[in-house]
């Protein structure tokens, strides 16, 4: 990527960060830990994210860390996406703002609105975000998910036919792409008030791919005796 001279002065403190996230992926580094993106980011301005009275000799993380979560954060802008504990990487709207910067553009609008969602959605969403696998995957014990947190992941119970197993997963699936699609840099509310931003909707995604891979067999044991 050929980078162009930019102004620190026309870069906003996120907008900073973003390009230190882009730096690490550059340089092989994907994911990148929260640690890596803050000396990438300090060394690359240090007047941005110098700890105040130590400028040259230590960063400010606090201050990284802040712009990174939080509601206001990379993460919730859809820049960044969360991949584990402490681990995060550019997403393609992130890449997309990366691109404009160093092209010297105007910065991509961001699409701040609010999605009100209907009430198969809000159910769907609901389960995903108050499972225990959802939580694990945040936490970073991925490994920890168990077949029993997938079937709540997916809302599946007992006695269900093979027919509406895969129906379960496939609503599942169908419901997070059309959020994908809809949310962008925005959030959709759901009926208890959560929000649900682009970072989340990304995350569940990979814990559904997750989930299908590591328990495809169980699924199919589980449509066997349900078949009988």
């Amino acid at each position: 990527m050929a980078n162009k001279v930019i102004s620190i002065e026309d870069c906003t403190v996120p907008e900073k960060i973003l390009l230190a996230a882009n730096l690490l992926e550059e340089s092989g580094q994907t994911p990148f830990s929260a640690e890596a993106l803050i000396v990438m980011a300090w060394q690359k301005y240090p007047r941005t994210f110098g700890l105040k009275g130590f400028i040259e000799s230590y960063p400010d993380s606090n201050k990284i860390l802040a712009s990174i979560m939080g509601e206001k954060g990379l993460a919730r802008r859809g820049w960044l996406v969360k991949t584990g504990l402490k681990m995060y990487a550019l997403t393609k709207d992130g890449l997309v703002v990366v691109k404009r910067i160093l092209k010297g553009e105007d910065r991509p609008a961001s699409r701040q609105s609010t999605i009100r969602t209907n009430k198969e959605t809000d159910r769907i969403l609901l389960a995903i975000m108050d499972s225990i696998a959802f939580e694990k995957f945040q936490d970073g014990r991925k490994q920890e998910v168990a077949f029993s947190d997938a079937c709540k992941f997916f809302s599946i119970v007992d006695g269900m036919s093979a027919e509406q197993i895969d129906a379960r997963i496939n609503v599942v699936l169908k419901c997070l792409q059309n959020m994908e699609h809809q949310i962008g840099l925005g959030n959709a509310v759901l009926s208890t008030g959560q929000s649900v931003a682009m970072v989340d909707v990304v995350l569940a995604m990979e814990i559904l791919k997750h989930l299908e891979d590591k328990f495809s067999r169980h699924f199919n044991l589980l449509k066997v005796r349900a078949a009988k």
